[in-house]
């Protein structure tokens, strides 16, 4: 295919881990940021330009540190090219570091818009493969690209005989410590290193975010978790991600009020988000089936149904008001188409 000179990729928001989720659902969200990418003439001195406007433009970076200039040159290297001189626009409507997956907005967007410019060397598949290399767990960036709620699960790789002594013998490995595997087929299917798994989503769940204007790094996040879990709490969760699944295919509400529980990250995570208990007991009084953390947080989110959705909304906003903490509380809709282009 031809070479493009300007692409833009439209890219969804994510709420992931869902509850008993953690680092391996995520749904796509309808709440956007655009990367513009245009080739800038080969004789010009000035490689790379960065503009950004939208909510917190000034936060992002304009250098070759940006994350999706970083994933726009990852996606060159993996085509073993230089990549072009390129100007890089960003609408920002996501916010950052609110647990919204703004990071897998970047990542989808600077390998999507990459790949474009190259015309598509790569395929959906491979581009995603990338994406979570980069991103480092799939959540975020699954649902980024192909829109929608996704569960992934990891193939693991099959173990390496048993030397004498009775020690498995190592399998080399490429750079990066990492082992070589190979993609994933069509529609999520094939022996690679990750299977994706679409999650329908029943029409009468009602997402309601509540954005708070204070930020929670995902590492800050992660430095609260222990490092290891009871044979009970994992087998808690395993049986409420399996009830979770079907809760959302079939909007059942006693199913999703014992799903969405969680012991391997809420627990942790809840001291590091002012008023949360407050905010989730107002979410239930209002006809909320439950409510989680978005993410890494500060973000919280609520699932209800369409006739409660609006007291939801109101009832998360004031009740975190009495904290002192402004919030965008909101209904949102899934998004379903993921990221997009257009020339």
């Amino acid at each position: 295919m031809p070479e493009n000179s300007t692409v833009t990729v439209t890219v969804p928001a994510t709420t992931a881990n869902l509850g008993p989720g953690f680092d391996c659902i995520g749904a796509a969200l309808s709440l956007y940021n655009r990367f513009q990418f245009s080739r800038l003439e080969p004789s010009v001195t000035e490689k790379l330009k960065i503009t950004v406007t939208g909510k917190e433009a000034a936060k992002v970076k304009t250098d070759d540190s940006n994350l999706a200039y970083l994933a726009f040159v990852k996606l060159y290297d993996r085509l073993n090219q230089s990549p072009p001189p390129v100007a890089i626009h960003i609408d920002m409507q996501v916010p950052l570091a609110r647990g919204l997956g703004s990071s897998a907005t970047a990542i989808v967007g600077g390998l999507v818009g990459a790949n474009e410019l190259a015309g598509a060397p790569l395929s959906q598949v491979e581009v995603m493969q990338l994406a979570i290399e980069l991103e480092g767990h799939p959540d975020n960036v699954v649902p980024a690209l192909l829109g929608g709620c996704r569960l992934a699960a990891s193939n693991a790789p099959p173990q390496p005989p048993l030397s004498k002594g009775g020690l498995r013998e190592e399998f080399p490995l490429r750079e990066g410590g990492l082992t070589e595997s190979p993609p994933l087929s069509k529609g999520g299917q094939g022996g690679g290193s990750w299977q994706i798994c679409d999650i329908p989503w029943h029409p009468n769940i009602v997402p309601v975010v509540a954005i708070p204007d204070f930020e929670l790094s995902t590492a800050e996040a992660r430095k609260v978790l222990p490092a290891d879990y009871s044979k009970a709490d994992a087998i808690f969760n395993a049986a409420h991600l399996g009830l979770l699944v079907r809760a959302l295919e079939t909007g059942n509400e006693n199913w999703l009020r014992c799903a969405l529980q969680d012991k391997i990250h809420q627990p942790y995570r809840q001291s590091l988000i002012k008023g949360y208990e407050a905010v989730q007991q107002a979410a239930l009084n209002a006809g909320a089936y439950e409510m989680v953390i978005s993410g890494a947080g500060p973000t919280l989110l609520a699932l209800t149904d369409v006739a409660n959705a609006v007291a939801v909304e109101k009832a998360m906003a004031a009740a975190w008001g009495e904290f002192g903490v402004k919030a965008e509380v909101r209904a949102i809709d899934l998004d379903t188409q993921g990221a997009q282009v257009s020339l």
